[in-house]
């Protein structure tokens, strides 16, 4: 193992959006099993600190490559094409109005039918775009077009919270 592979090369994957979710909770076990700090006491301190940083690299490996969104955002960044949700927040108006419509929405619902038929909506529209997002990076490599994608999929991530937040208040 090499500390400075990406983590598509640590894990012996393909480097894409489309992966395994098996295959892929198959290779993170076995990397911890051959990384774990436990194999390294009879080899000192010094052996074990260097296998808890391999522990550590392939676990933040593992939460990237296993979460789509970080995967797409990972993919377009080691493409060149960073997200820089921070410093970028620009996203076309139609997307945006949507965004308005979904906030009125969680606003105006007053149940779990309301909200229920919005989760949908939105969940939906989740779907779509990383099955757009798989097909701008591992079909068209446009990883700027992708990236477009990863926002607006950022955004919906943090609704999704709000509305989740939504659902918990009418339960209690």
């Amino acid at each position: 193992m090499n500390l400075q592979s990406n983590d598509f090369e640590l894990f012996g994957l393909t480097q894409k959006f489309a992966q395994d979710r098996a295959s892929l909770d198959a290779r993170w076990k076995d990397l911890q099993r051959e990384a774990h700090p436990d194999k390294f006491a009879a080899q000192g301190d010094a052996a074990q600190r260097v296998a808890m940083q391999w522990s550590v690299r392939i676990n933040e490996a593992y939460q990237r490559l296993r979460d789509p969104l970080k995967r797409a955002a990972y993919l377009c960044e080691l493409a060149g094409s960073p997200v820089n949700a921070h410093r970028n927040t620009a996203m076309p108006a139609a997307f945006l109005m949507q965004q308005m419509q979904w906030r009125e929405e969680l606003d105006e619902a007053s149940g779990n039918a309301a909200l229920g038929a919005l989760r949908d909506n939105v969940d939906a529209t989740q779907r779509d775009l990383l099955h757009e997002c798989a097909t701008r990076i591992d079909e068209l490599c446009d990883f700027p077009a992708a990236v477009q994608s990863v926002r607006a999929l950022m955004f919906i991530e943090k609704f999704g919270h709000d509305l989740d937040l939504a659902f918990d208040k009418l339960e209690t």
